[in-house]
């Protein structure tokens, strides 16, 4: 569960500054309610499913996964 918590939270703050860099307000007040614990991709189970080299292999230069492409549909 930790390791799952840290990841989150590494991964937010690099999607936020992504988001603040593109020009889009993201406000301090509503990251204070954000909450990991409350995300349908936190895994309690403590078991992760993949193929280690390929995921691995997703990995750009500072060893981080891409982040998801903004969705047109999102404001």
């Amino acid at each position: 569960m930790t390791n799952s918590v840290v990841t989150w939270t590494e991964y937010y703050g690099l999607a936020i500054a992504q988001m603040r860099a593109e020009g889009r307000e993201v406000g301090d007040k509503l990251l204070a309610h954000k909450c990991p614990a409350h995300s349908e991709y936190v895994n309690f189970f403590g078991t992760i499913n993949g193929e280690v080299d390929i995921e691995l292999a997703k990995l750009d230069a500072a060893d981080y996964r891409p982040l998801r492409p903004r969705r047109p549909d999102w404001p």
